[in-house]
């Protein structure tokens, strides 16, 4: 079927369906009708000769031939709304654009402080929403556009994600001030002698400075497993365990404790830090300019 037989509307609303997961917000985000929403989608499956949604419970699940598609969809709609915007550049001074920024604990303690900052004096209009995802969802969530921005550690992508490492950091130890263990430095024996929080929103599994101990035949004693920094740093202040986390944030959870900073005791690889989105986002200036006042939060990188 030629292109000029089709209503490209319709590509909008399946955009819209897959990015809300339901007829009913699919409905709310473009102003329709729920029927009228049901109708396109009808004429959609009769176009593609595929069910394209499945019903699961309240959510419309997406079929394999619709995951595959969806990517060309939003790009090619991404590049009608850049020809119909034509030479207009982003204003961020008097925008009032809503971001979604995927973002962990850990990053949103050190980035959007400085990024809130920013943000008041030059665009002081703009809205940021931090939203935690789970890493094996990165991908599908800049796809369907419900995220503009993902700050992560590296995972794995395909090439309709795009990536640049924005910054580097490295693990430290955390240990009480007057530890009875820790005299001056902090060795690796002493560190495997001594018992351990762990840091995870997962509840098994070890974490990175397990993978890493492991890797040189080492095990470490767990004491306490729980879901944020900040607790793990108090606990850190009141017992004789050791927490090890990203130095970055680690100086910002840590400052009200005043638990003193070691090196951990193995030559570790760096912790880097990627910032993602979508390649149907490359040249949306908004998205660009977003992406600008990230990186610079962190400085150049080599």
């Amino acid at each position: 079927m030629h292109i000029s037989r089709i209503d490209l509307n319709l590509f909008v609303v399946l955009d819209a369906i897959f990015s809300e997961g339901n007829i009913t917000r699919a409905s709310r985000k473009l102003n329709l009708t729920q029927p009228a929403i049901s109708h396109a989608l009808a004429r959609l499956r009769q176009l593609f000769d595929d069910p394209l949604f499945v019903r699961q419970g309240a959510t419309m699940a997406p079929t394999p031939f619709t995951r595959k598609v969806i990517p060309q969809v939003r790009q090619a709609l991404a590049l009608f709304e850049s020809s119909m915007q034509g030479q207009v550049e982003f204003d961020p001074g008097s925008s009032h654009r809503l971001f979604h920024l995927g973002l962990r604990d850990v990053f949103e303690a050190t980035a959007l402080p400085p990024l809130l900052a920013r943000l008041r004096q030059l665009a002081p209009a703009i809205e940021i929403a931090s939203v935690r995802i789970d890493r094996r969802d990165i991908e599908n969530e800049l796809t369907a556009g419900s995220l503009d921005l993902v700050l992560d550690i590296p995972v794995p992508v395909s090439e309709a994600i795009r990536q640049q490492r924005v910054s580097r950091d490295r693990l430290i130890v955390l240990a009480r001030a007057g530890h009875p263990a820790i005299n001056g430095g902090l060795d690796l024996p002493t560190y495997l002698a001594q018992a351990h929080v762990l840091v995870s929103s997962r509840r098994k599994g070890m974490g990175l400075e397990d993978f890493e101990l492991n890797r040189e035949g080492y095990r470490r004693s767990i004491g306490l497993r729980c879901q944020h920094y900040f607790a793990a740093c108090r606990v850190v202040s009141e017992t004789d365990l050791l927490l090890t986390m990203p130095e970055q944030y680690a100086r910002i959870a840590n400052a009200q404790f005043g638990n003193l900073i070691h090196a951990f005791p193995l030559q570790t690889q760096p912790l880097d830090a990627h910032l993602y989105w979508h390649s149907s986002a490359d040249d949306n200036p908004a998205n660009r300019w977003l992406r600008q006042q990230l990186s610079s939060l962190f400085g150049p990188q080599s």
